[in-house]
């Protein structure tokens, strides 16, 4: 069987060979599983529902705070106490199975306190920053 596709506004013609027929149904229509950019979903600044707190973290307002995406080690931190935010701002990278994580602030405000040291490792859910 010979396909056509188009990349970057090229066209490939490819030599596909069927080991095995599928006869499930077939959508109808038009159907084309790219023909939509990828979409992307913001990231929530609280920890879910489900996450536990610790002790310590029980009364801490999820709006000023920001916790950590990911397991993993504080490689670099971008900011300190005192420090002014805004959304998207970066304040630490960490590094996870060797892949490093941006971590941005998650709203505008006032760095209170930065809860970890470079070097250190950090639960997902945890809380790095509070904002006043």
């Amino acid at each position: 069987m010979k396909l056509q596709i188009g990349i970057d506004g090229k066209t490939y013609e490819l030599d596909v060979e069927v080991i095995e027929e599928d006869h499930g149904p077939r959508p109808r229509g038009n159907l084309s599983p790219y023909s939509a950019p990828p979409t992307t979903m913001p990231s929530a600044p609280a920890a879910p529902a489900s996450a536990p707190a610790d002790a310590a973290e029980g009364s801490v307002d999820e709006a000023k705070v920001c916790r950590s995406p990911v397991s993993g080690v504080v490689i670099r931190i971008n900011v300190q106490v005192g420090q002014q935010l805004q959304p998207n701002d970066l304040i630490m990278v960490l590094e996870a199975m060797k892949m490093e994580t941006s971590v941005t602030a998650p709203v505008a405000g006032k760095v209170k306190a930065v809860s970890v040291a470079q070097g250190d490792g950090v639960k997902a859910h945890q809380v790095l920053v509070e904002f006043e």
